[in-house]
């Protein structure tokens, strides 16, 4: 599990963008508070995983707290995994913005207001960030999705082999299989 505890200086000569300080703001809190919930999820369960994983009687298995809090385990892995690996890599390029946004900029005077021209090299830097960040959050996506899908395609083909299973089961006790016919 990965929390990003970010501590920032801030220029206090320099006027950051509004929004940029509030997309990382909220960015930071976000990712804090979604590892938060999934390690909440996995301290709360993993005691009773382990305590049914030493028990033989399957009765108690089903009435295990974390069977009937399957979905609430996914969301949690959902969130940390997927969530929380998109929001590091917004948090790394947010930061990059914040700290190399000032580097090279024309401060704000007392008296003058100047404008920072966008092509001083923290302004570059921080968009070389964005630029090398797009793509591996986009190729992220992609395999978490095919990651997913290939997961997907496991478990129904599982239960599709279970239930023939099953199903031929089924036949050879009726006796269908044998020619017989029970009336």
């Amino acid at each position: 599990m990965q929390v990003a505890m970010v501590e920032v200086q801030l220029e206090v000569q320099y006027k950051y963008p509004q929004m940029l300080l509030i997309a990382f703001s909220a960015c930071t809190t976000v990712l804090v508070a979604v590892h938060l919930f999934a390690l909440l999820i996995s301290t709360c369960i993993l005691p009773n995983v382990e305590a049914v994983s030493n028990i033989h009687n399957l009765n108690s298995i089903s009435e295990s707290p974390h069977e009937r809090m399957h979905p609430y385990i996914e969301l949690a892995w959902g969130f940390s995994t997927v969530l929380g690996i998109l929001l590091f890599l917004a948090e790394v390029v947010l930061l990059c913005w914040i700290k190399f946004l000032p580097v090279g900029s024309i401060l704000k005077n007392e008296t003058t207001n100047v404008e920072k021209p966008s092509g001083h090299a923290g302004w570059q830097s921080a968009l070389v960030s964005t630029i090398i960040m797009v793509p591996v959050g986009l190729i992220f996506v992609v395999f978490t999705i095919h990651f997913y899908r290939s997961l997907v395609r496991h478990k129904t083909e599982r239960h599709n082999r279970e239930i023939e299973e099953l199903h031929k089961l089924k036949v050879q006790l009726d006796g269908h299989d044998r020619g017989m016919q029970v009336v």
